[in-house]
């Protein structure tokens, strides 16, 4: 016998119904909530930066480099403190840390940029560590796709080209290169590895990519997810 509802029952079981809703919704946040964080730490530790930097006329004759200059920047293996990557990179970069709270826990996000003087352009290695329990379940092809996504939306960017690639240790990851409305690009390596997602990027601009063709697939190939032992 099917019982009768009456309008107060009803009542009772929408709102029942909605909190059981709502309550799903908590527990199903998607891996991008945090995203923009990471997003937001690359836009000002290189992105803006680079923005920063317009090209300039030379009214003469730039004069010879300073040697003291070219040793600073030159090209060296960068092995962060925590030992976790090697990277090949002009001079020693800068460092910024940030540590957010969100549903999972704490997650820290470390950026690490390199700007050659009198280029435009940015060398930059990002990571944020997920809270263990989640970086052991979290699908690696889920993370990557919302990294593209958010990357793309937060820099109001056009997606000019992507693929799957694998880490050297062959760790999943994907590379991305997308254009903004001012006209920089972005070349970005994205890998995911023990519960980690780094982002190995070039941000330039069209005109100056065309001569460092060699140094930007020199920087790419040369990273290396170092294992933890």
């Amino acid at each position: 016998m099917t019982p009768i509802l009456f309008p107060q029952h009803l009542s009772l079981f929408r709102s029942k119904k909605r909190s059981k809703k709502r309550s799903e919704k908590r527990t199903k946040k998607p891996i991008h909530f945090f995203l923009p964080f990471l997003t937001t730490a690359l836009i000002l530790a290189g992105f803006a930066t680079v923005e920063a930097r317009s090209p300039r006329r030379l009214v003469k004759p730039a004069p010879k480099p300073d040697a003291a200059l070219l040793e600073q920047y030159r090209w060296k293996v960068f092995n962060p403190p925590d030992g976790r990557f090697t990277i090949l990179m002009p001079g020693k970069p800068k460092m910024t840390a940030q540590t957010q709270k969100t549903f999972m826990g704490e997650i820290n996000l470390q950026v690490f940029v390199a700007q050659p003087p009198k280029q435009d352009v940015a060398y930059v290695v990002a990571f944020n560590d997920f809270p263990d329990s989640y970086g052991q379940m979290a699908n690696p092809e889920e993370v990557l796709k919302n990294a593209q996504d958010t990357a793309l939306k937060t820099t109001q960017s056009s997606l000019l080209n992507h693929k799957s690639i694998r880490s050297s240790n062959g760790h999943p990851g994907r590379e991305i290169e997308y254009i903004n409305a001012g006209g920089k690009i972005t070349k970005n390596r994205m890998y995911f590895a023990e519960g980690r997602l780094y982002q190995v990027m070039v941000v330039t601009t069209k005109r100056q990519k065309q001569f460092l063709t060699k140094s930007i697939a020199g920087y790419l190939n040369s990273f290396n997810v170092v294992l933890k032992k």
